[in-house]
């Protein structure tokens, strides 16, 4: 079989402390003296049932490890390593999602940290030869008027270079907030010309798949896997072009499906959704995006399906077309190469 290591993917669906090492979340707590939990210093995935207790234990373990994540020196590191990692596994495009509200107090305020992540990604991005793009995310725990903010913010640094704001997302518990009230973030986030890409189909089914699309009208969804419980609403989303960002470690984590093959990943495939295989929280699910190439495997895709989810991935990236033309020739050469 051929290395899916060395096949050309685009990660579109990672977040910011979820990309940090576990062996960089290890130091920096024994740097500051900090205790962390128990379950967080083992190998073995976060998981959790799909509630909100299941969630509330998630969040306080991102949260965490989150907390360490005190200096401009650290978040630089945190950048810089995930795209070493990436590059390991093949990955020439990574798109980091990020608010960087969490990380404001520790910089001098939210402007500053948005600029020292933008900063490091172009470093990385010329160091590493992944090509590094940032989405800005708002919470759905927080207000909808704090989303605004961040979208203003977003748009200050729109573009589609190495290390620019490519993207505007909505992320946090899917089950929080009313997802109209964000509505007027994503037409702010929209004029500057960033693409939505905010959560959704997770840890919800249908009907709040359709409340997303309704007002935020994303161009990809993050997540998205519970359109196979809909096969209207799935023609509809396979009909618009919007890609899905596929996490399969992160659904079975969080208990949206008990096991790899409950995720409905052929359905999606086999009714023509483009989709994107992605980590999400590689620090928490202990699953990088290799691994989740290697689920697909598993499940009976061929080299050829797992080759056309990577043409998938990179081209419904934020990417340039000359960098995709690029990379989609190497997938081409990935797949006749025994």
């Amino acid at each position: 079989m051929r290395n899916l290591a060395s096949l050309p993917k685009a990660h579109l669906h990672v977040h910011f402390t979820g990309a940090m090492r576990p062996t960089t979340m290890v130091e920096l707590a024994r740097q500051q003296g900090v205790r962390l939990p128990s379950h967080l210093l083992v190998d073995d995935p976060l998981t959790v049932p799909a509630d909100a207790r299941g969630w509330f234990r998630f969040q306080r373990s991102y949260d965490a490890a989150r907390a360490l994540v005190r200096s401009e020196a650290v978040m630089r590191r945190i950048v810089d390593e995930a795209a070493e990692d990436d590059a390991r596994e093949g990955s020439v495009r990574l798109e980091l999602q990020v608010d960087p509200t969490s990380y404001a107090p520790w910089v001098g305020g939210l402007t500053p940290a948005l600029e020292i992540i933008i900063d490091q990604a172009r470093i990385s991005s010329q160091r590493t030869g992944v090509s590094l793009g940032i989405i800005v995310a708002a919470s759905r725990m927080r207000h909808p008027l704090d989303a605004r903010t961040l979208a203003r913010l977003a748009a200050q640094y729109a573009g589609d270079g190495p290390g620019e704001v490519i993207g505007f997302g909505l992320s946090n518990d899917e089950t929080a907030g009313v997802t109209q009230e964000f509505s007027s973030a994503f037409r702010i986030a929209r004029r500057a010309g960033l693409r939505g890409v905010p959560h959704g189909g997770e840890l919800l089914g249908p009907p709040h798949i359709r409340e997303v699309l309704t007002h935020l009208k994303p161009t990809r969804l993050g997540h998205g896997v519970r359109t196979a419980e809909d096969p209207e609403l799935l023609r509809m989303v396979v009909d618009a072009g919007i890609a899905l960002e596929v996490c399969p470690a992160s659904n079975v984590s969080l208990g949206v499906f008990s096991q790899l093959e409950d995720v409905p990943l052929r359905r999606l495939f086999d009714a023509g959704a483009r989709l994107a295989l992605s980590a999400d929280d590689p620090l928490l699910f202990r699953s990088r995006l290799v691994d989740q190439y290697e689920y697909a495997r598993a499940v009976g895709f061929s080299d050829a399906e797992l080759a056309s989810m990577a043409r998938a991935s990179i081209e419904v990236s934020f990417a340039s077309e000359t960098d995709k033309s690029r990379w989609l020739s190497e997938v081409d050469e990935w797949l006749i190469t025994r």
